[in-house]
C-alpha cells in the first residue's frame, strides 16, 4: 500500500487524483485549505495553507509521527488569474507565485526526509501548457509554473541518488474551477492550436501521473510532459 500526499485535493484533478488511487487501494493523506470532499477509510485530509511555512512544517511533524514514510507527493495546488501584465495587481501576481511555486517548493522540502524512506519515491509536479504557448494574458501563472518546471529539473538531479524521481505534467485546458473565470472562445481558440484538439479530462493527467508512480518508471526523472501534443 502506497502513502501518497497531494495538495489541492478537495476539487478538480486533486479530488480526481485522491479518489482514483483510493481506488487502487492506496493511503492518501490530502491537503487543502478547506474542508475535505473526499470520504473514505484510507484518506486523511488536513486544512493547511501551501505557503504556509509553520502550517507545512507542522504537517510533516504529524505526517512523521503517523506515518514514517511516504511514497508519492503530488503538487497539485495551484491558483490562476488571466490578466493582461498591465491590469494584474501586485497581491494577485505574489499569490499566484506564492501558491504555485513556493507551495511547491515548501511541500518539496520538507517531504524529501521522508520520501528517501520509499524504495519508490515520486515527486509528481503540476504545471501548464501556458508556458510553452507563451499566452497572452497569463504571463504571472506562466511564469510561475515555469519556475516549477526548472525546479522539477533541478530537483530531480537533486534528489536522484536518494532514489527519487521528479517528473511534472502539464495538461490543457479542463473543465474546472481553476479556469472558470476565463473566456470560453480562448480557451476553445487554445484547444485548437493543440495536435489533439480538444478538452483534456482529469483522467489524462491521472494517466500520466499513474506511469510517472510505476516502479519500472524509476530511470524516468526531470521530465516534463505537455498533454494535448504541445511542447
Amino acid at each position: 500500500m502506497r502513502h501518497i500526499l497531494i495538495t489541492g485535493a478537495n476539487r478538480g484533478i486533486g479530488e480526481a487524483l485522491a479518489r482514483h488511487y483510493l481506488d487502487l487501494g492506496d493511503r492518501v493523506i490530502g491537503c487543502a485549505r478547506s474542508e475535505p470532499s473526499v470520504e473514505h477509510e484510507r484518506y486523511t485530509h488536513h486544512q493547511v495553507d501551501v505557503t504556509s511555512e509553520a502550517g507545512v512544517r507542522a504537517l510533516f511533524d504529524q505526517l512523521r509521527r503517523e506515518h514514517q514514510h511516504l511514497d508519492c507527493l503530488i503538487n497539485n495546488a495551484g491558483v490562476a488569474s488571466m490578466n493582461p501584465i498591465a491590469l494584474t495587481p501586485y497581491g494577485t501576481a505574489k499569490k499566484i507565485i506564492d501558491v504555485n511555486f513556493l507551495g511547491t517548493f515548501l511541500f518539496t522540502n520538507a517531504a524529501i526526509r521522508l520520501l528517501r524512506k520509499s524504495s519508490c519515491a515520486r515527486i509528481v509536479n503540476l504545471t501548464t501548457v501556458a508556458v510553452p504557448l507563451r499566452l497572452e494574458g497569463e504571463a504571472v501563472y506562466a511564469a510561475s509554473k515555469s519556475a516549477v518546471e526548472t525546479f522539477t529539473r533541478i530537483t530531480a538531479r537533486e534528489v536522484g541518488r536518494m532514489g527519487i524521481t521528479c517528473n511534472a505534467v502539464g495538461p490543457t485546458p479542463i473543465r474546472t474551477r481553476l479556469i472558470q473565470g476565463v473566456p470560453n472562445e480562448k480557451l476553445n481558440a487554445l484547444v485548437e492550436r493543440q495536435a489533439v484538439p480538444r478538452w483534456a479530462e482529469p483522467g489524462d493527467v491521472i494517466n500520466v501521473v499513474d506511469f510517472f508512480l510505476k516502479p519500472e518508471s524509476g530511470l524516468i526523472t526531470g521530465q516534463v510532459v505537455y498533454l494535448g501534443g504541445i511542447g
